[in-house]
């Protein structure tokens, strides 16, 4: 028998697999001797007994170390080397906005980000909305920028966790992608071969969320952290709501242009928005070092803002990544518009009492605004914006979203998905929590 078949035996039979057995394995699929079927079986066997917090972290970090850990010593940074990670929701545009914001209060953001998967919203499409803005720059010129601006928003390269990207296709297509331990390894590995000091990690909870219950939320919020810090990377983790869009918009231009607002302040900040925004910044100014307390982070966070500092940030970044020079002044000189927007209305009145934050997304990936299949092209231009908030008294006939659409029967199909997804009442409900727990 193999040594690889060994493996997978003793996954199967839930024995523990030694440091030495998992790093084997994990070369043998960034090499190409693990074939499909072996990752395959592995996958299986661990979405099933599970992993200890030490295999997890000896898959970690073989993961890790199957390409490139970018090195930021001959940089000289001045700050701290400090990103952040979402399991993905509706709205959440926190990544745009968190970035900007901690480097204009001294870190250092390589952050790179993922598309969208189902009913989320990827950082990356969105960022994809901007014409000429480069997602995939070469290690070197991403870390310039990072060094430069102190942060760049890019996706995965070829060079980072090779051996990881190919194990999540293969879970892809088998139906293992929800195990907690794959999950936990597949995030971190990548983060750490971006050459992190401190992660903070934002968990969604909720009818929107990945996970689909609050205990397999919090669970992976625990092995992440434990893993994380097991692994040498300082990592809290953020329990926040996705029972309704974290902002009052889904889509990708429409999400550009609600965090220009947000950064310039040229409209009133969503409150939920800033909420998580901040919430998920202070950890990650105290991890760096750039504040004593949440007191004075929250302060730094608020002046960075305010000032204008941040929306800069966003500004360099963009322009440094092959945008527009003038995105923030001139965004609809930039920004794809929908040809036809149209609002959907309430057909009584009521209490906004529930919101299916899934069946919202999935209305934008009908709109053309997310994929069915990974070479699907995307719509940036469509999407929702001026959404109902959970707690929200809707006359009969008034406006439950704004539809942009790329014709009549794309929105017509939206309108109906969303008066589907609000339950109005005549009376009130308790409105859940923005941040449930905060794990580290």
């Amino acid at each position: 028998m193999s040594l690889m078949q060994e493996i997978i035996r003793k996954k199967r039979n839930r024995q523990a697999l030694s440091t030495q057995e998992i790093a084997a394995f994990v070369r043998g699929v960034a090499d190409g001797s693990v074939v499909d079927s072996q990752v395959a079986a592995l996958a299986m066997a661990v979405f099933f007994n599970g992993m200890s917090t030490a295999e997890c972290v000896a898959l970690t970090l073989a993961q890790r170390d199957s390409g490139q850990i970018v090195n930021w010593q001959p940089f000289d940074l001045p700050g701290p080397v400090i990103d952040k990670h979402s399991t993905g929701g509706v709205g959440d545009l926190t990544s745009l906005l968190l970035g900007p914001l901690v480097a204009a209060c001294g870190g250092f953001v390589p952050m790179i980000s993922g598309r969208g998967l189902g009913h989320t919203g990827g950082t990356l499409d969105k960022l994809a909305a901007i014409p000429g803005y480069n997602l995939t720059p070469d290690t070197r010129a991403f870390q310039r920028i990072v060094r430069d601006v102190g942060v760049a928003i890019i996706g995965q390269t070829a060079e980072l966790a090779p051996a990881d990207r190919r194990i999540y296709a293969i879970r892809d297509v088998t139906a293992t992608v929800e195990s907690i331990a794959l999950i936990t390894a597949s995030i971190l590995s990548k983060k750490l071969a971006a050459g992190l000091a401190a992660l903070t990690m934002d968990i969604k909870v909720g009818s929107g969320a990945f996970m689909p219950t609050y205990d397999q939320s919090l669970q992976l919020a625990r092995s992440i952290v434990e893993v994380g810090n097991g692994a040498g990377l300082k990592t809290t983790a953020l329990l926040t709501d996705m029972n309704q869009p974290l902002a009052p918009c889904a889509g990708n231009a429409v999400e550009i242009r609600c965090a220009i607002d947000f950064l310039t302040g040229r409209t009133a900040r969503p409150p939920r928005l800033h909420e998580v925004t901040f919430a998920l910044a202070v950890p990650m100014l105290l991890a760096g070092g750039l504040a004593k307390d949440a007191h004075e982070a929250h302060t730094k966070l608020a002046a960075a803002l305010d000032s204008g500092a941040a929306a800069e940030r966003f500004a360099m970044m963009v322009s440094a990544l092959g945008g527009p020079h003038d995105l923030l002044d001139a965004p609809d000189r930039h920004l794809d518009r929908a040809p036809l927007q149209t609002a959907v209305t309430a057909s009584e009145a009521g209490y906004v009492t529930h919101i299916d934050c899934r069946a919202f997304g999935l209305a934008v990936v009908a709109l053309g605004g997310g994929r069915h299949r990974p070479e699907d092209a995307i719509d940036y231009a469509v999407g929702l914006t001026d959404c109902v908030e959970l707690g929200q008294y809707v006359e009969k006939g008034g406006p439950l979203t704004l539809i942009h659409a790329r014709d009549q029967q794309a929105a017509e199909d939206a309108a109906n998905a969303i008066r589907s997804a609000v339950t109005l009442n005549p009376g009130a409900a308790p409105t859940p929590a923005t941040v449930y727990e905060l794990i580290e």
